[in-house]
């Protein structure tokens, strides 16, 4: 188990420094198009690319944050609660979000298939959408297995 976690982590710091990558690279194009748009001839299809770009970084980003424990939690809620009912409840929260993470990515991996099928590209620069689909789709597949480990390790310090 802990070198599949080790895979995981791996997988989830290269999305995460693509989704760095991609804010980065959003950052330094929307200060460009300012002053590009300031001295009169901005840049073409940068609000699509921020569109598109910004699909990376939350998509991408997701996995690492929940592997660190990132999000916000309610943690005065669960104090109040025994080690015990504490993991049951953690365990349910983590059950939901792998039901509902396996809906989003199904769904995206359909849409991702739509518009490939279709053909269908940003207006301005013709960019395709399905990659982004796709994507993101993956990474909410990896991000139940983020939670499936999440679940392990919540079970396994119970036990201890």
């Amino acid at each position: 188990m802990e070198r599949a976690f080790n895979i995981l982590f791996r997988v989830s710091s290269l999305l995460n420094w693509i989704a760095a990558v991609a804010l980065t690279f959003m950052m330094l194009l929307t200060v460009a198009d300012v002053f590009m748009r300031a001295g009169g001839s901005p840049f073409i299809g940068t609000y699509e690319i921020v569109n598109i770009l910004m699909g990376l970084v939350i998509g991408f980003g997701i996995p690492k944050v929940s592997l660190d424990r990132g999000h916000v939690s309610m943690e005065f809620l669960q104090q109040a609660l025994s080690k015990k009912n504490r993991a049951i409840l953690n365990t349910f929260t983590r059950i939901l979000c792998i039901v509902l993470f396996v809906l989003i990515g199904y769904n995206l991996i359909g849409a991702g298939r739509e518009f490939r099928l279709s053909g269908e590209v940003s207006p301005t620069m013709q960019l395709p959408f399905f990659p982004i689909a796709y994507g993101v789709g993956i990474c909410c597949f990896i991000e139940c297995l983020v939670f499936l480990f999440d679940i392990a390790k919540i079970w396994k310090a119970q036990n201890e």
